[in-house]
């Protein structure tokens, strides 16, 4: 037997809870093209983005640590595969589009530029009278037109349903500009709960990162209600050492709560709002994905003791210093000599109708943590070889 488009799609119909995104009545590409004998439009969108550069680059762009902190660190692609592994299940276990769950989740973070959200409002202030910046903008930018692997359309010409999870990713750390995808609507749920796994894994991975680092105090993160709540679930005195084992099975089981919380959450408002196709979870008037009332209550605890005690560590603070440093000197270096790019970048400045400024930005965007390091040595120390 060979499993075709059309048996996927008829799957999904039989299968898939009636909220579900169906393959088959995407609202299509922007550029018509013939889709593939036996993947349905999700898993060609997906298998797309996986492909790309920005995609690849993920790997050498930080969360929190600058690149060469140490190995064990979260960086921009295992926190994406996270959030891709936390999204399906989340898909899987409300009859959801796996496939659409997963090309949002690994996509939302291709526009994040090196060193994290301090890189990020670095270019924000340095592009403030030509646009600014934005990661969630700049995702767009390159799906829809950076990245040129097809002769026929820019970007990776993906569907609607792809590029509207990814106008509408609506975290702690995103700025929703859905023009020209129904802003007064709500996204889908496989949208809605990509958010939703992605809030799970930063959360949870950087209270792990932050205990690991020696960053975290354990007397300060045992007096979280999140951390008594867990320890209780694991028959564990709330002020036990915090081993290496215990820091495993806690993280572990606070992933499986948050997870378990918003299945169950999400289900009884679909049956609340008696949501019974898209078209209801788009109009419902807000999101429907959600954490219970407790569990926001812990969370928002837990966001304001990393604010407060990890991302506003002096070491964490130091590096932040650091990388806006070197991001505003090579801003500024390209920007008052061009002939310093590479030539495909000088090419770019002439054909870019945003001008100079927005080339340099997609440019220093595009970078790894490890090549803005080297760029700025070989910009700036006269022993290193250019």
């Amino acid at each position: 037997m060979i499993v075709t488009r059309e048996i996927l799609e008829e799957r999904e119909r039989r299968i898939l809870a009636p909220y579900a995104m169906k393959s088959g009545d995407t609202r299509g590409r922007v550029y018509p093209e013939d889709e593939d004998p036996h993947r349905t439009v999700y898993q060609k969108d997906r298998d797309r983005i996986i492909h790309t550069t920005a995609f690849r680059r993920l790997e050498y762009k930080t969360q929190v640590f600058v690149f060469g902190e140490g190995d064990h660190y979260r960086n921009r692609l295992t926190h994406t595969i996270e959030v891709a592994q936390i999204g399906r299940t989340l898909a899987r276990a409300l009859g959801l589009n796996e496939d659409l769950t997963e090309a949002i989740c690994l996509a939302h973070d291709l526009g994040h530029p090196p060193f994290g959200h301090t890189g990020e409002a670095t270019l924000n202030e340095l592009m403030k009278d030509y646009g600014g910046f934005d990661h969630q903008r700049q995702t767009m930018r390159i799906v829809e037109k950076l990245e040129r692997r097809y002769p026929d359309f820019p970007g990776l010409n993906l569907t609607y349903e792809v590029r509207e999870g990814l106008v509408k990713h609506d975290t702690d750390y995103d700025v929703v500009h859905a023009e020209g995808y129904e802003p007064e609507k709500a996204g889908t749920l496989e949208c809605q709960i990509a958010n939703l796994a992605d809030e799970i894994a930063y959360n949870t991975a950087d209270l792990d990162d932050g205990l690991r680092s020696g960053i975290l105090d354990p007397r300060d993160v045992q007096q979280l209600a999140i951390w008594r709540y867990v320890m209780d679930l694991l028959n564990e005195p709330w002020d036990a050492p915090i081993t290496d084992m215990l820091r495993y099975r806690a993280i572990r089981r606070l992933i499986g709560i948050e997870v378990r919380d918003v299945i169950q959450t999400t289900h009884e408002r679909l049956e609340r709002y008696r949501v019974r196709s898209v078209e209801d979870v788009r109009t419902a008037g807000e999101n429907l994905a959600a954490y219970s009332p407790q569990l926001e209550r812990l969370n928002a605890e837990l966001k304001r003791f990393l604010m407060d005690n990890f991302y506003r560590h002096y070491r964490v603070m130091r590096m932040a210093a650091k990388a806006q440093r070197l991001l505003t000197d090579l801003f500024h270096a390209y920007v008052s000599e061009p002939r310093q790019l590479p030539r495909e970048t000088q090419r770019k400045i002439r054909e870019e109708e945003e001008g100079l400024h927005r080339v340099v930005c997609d440019y220093i965007a595009g970078m790894t943590d490890r090549y803005a390091l080297e760029e700025h040595r070989k910009l700036f120390d006269p022993a290193v070889r250019v």
